[in-house]
């Protein structure tokens, strides 16, 4: 996926209110926009458009259900997003494992300079 790709798809789980949404679905295998509407505090409406976003980036599956559609996570491009992100947390702590190694390398030569 391009770079593009990537900032929209972490644009959409940066929202609090869409990663409440995925525990939802997560935790009940499934959902429409109603019946997550019961356990948020936005409208039914809002509910939809944040549900558009997640289709969009493909973190959630829709299907037609009788008038509404039912949506599941797509596990798939979830344990994308987490390798990602594993993959930047590895990165920072390497990145920070360095900055270490040189203000101990300028403490112990303040140290014996001082």
């Amino acid at each position: 996926m391009s770079t593009a790709t990537d900032d929209d798809l972490w644009s959409a789980i940066g929202d609090p209110t869409r990663r409440r949404m995925l525990d939802l679905l997560l935790s009940n295998q499934a959902g429409t926009a109603t019946t997550l509407s019961q356990h948020l505090p936005v409208t039914r409406q809002a509910i939809a458009k944040h549900l558009g976003v997640l289709d969009r980036v493909g973190l959630v599956e829709a299907t037609q259900t009788g008038r509404e559609k039912r949506y599941r996570v797509n596990e798939a491009q979830l344990g994308r997003a987490v390798a990602q992100l594993n993959a930047v947390g590895d990165l920072w702590d390497a990145r920070l494992r360095r900055i270490k190694q040189i203000a101990e390398a300028i403490g112990r030569s303040n140290e014996r300079s001082g």
